[in-house]
């Protein structure tokens, strides 16, 4: 294997990860979230924050590094217009991704908050969901398009 091939694995594990992280931590939440049980809840959504923190964080860090390093071994220009939208794309993925996170580790403490009081999830927890369950659907449906674009690689012309 060379050292491309090494970059184009490792650029597809990361796409594979941010992909596979998004819909596994969605599917995961939405279910312990049908339940309105605080401890599960709490249970489900630290370790969707430890996987998001450990899996999507690092692969959110490797894409642009092994793209930018792909791009400059193959001889792509970074002014091709997949490449310039599949960035665009990957901004809009991390402006919802960012507060996604945050969201979730607000729901984890209020829901172990809530365990731990013996007590029914508090309104706020009720309204944050709506609101991450919102963020997730474009960031996912970016990183699906980043992906076309990867595979595809289409002729656009955007400069």
């Amino acid at each position: 294997m060379d050292f491309v091939d090494l970059l184009r694995w490792l650029h597809v594990i990361g796409a594979t990860v941010l992909l596979g992280t998004g819909a596994g931590i969605a599917f995961f939440m939405l279910m312990a979230h049908r339940t309105h049980r605080p401890v599960l809840i709490a249970h489900v959504a630290s370790s969707v924050v430890i996987a998001d923190m450990l899996f999507t964080a690092t692969a959110v860090v490797a894409q642009p590094i092994t793209g930018a390093g792909l791009a400059y071994m193959i001889g792509w220009s970074l002014t091709e217009g997949w490449l310039i939208l599949s960035l665009g794309l990957y901004v809009i993925t991390g402006l919802f991704w960012l507060p996604v996170v945050w969201i979730q580790i607000r729901m984890r403490d209020l829901a172990r908050a809530a365990a731990a009081k013996g007590q029914p999830l508090p309104d706020l927890y009720y309204r944050l969901f709506p609101i991450w369950f919102a963020c997730g659907i474009p960031a996912f449906f970016a990183v699906l398009g980043i992906v076309w674009l990867m595979l595809t690689k289409p002729s656009l012309t955007l400069l």
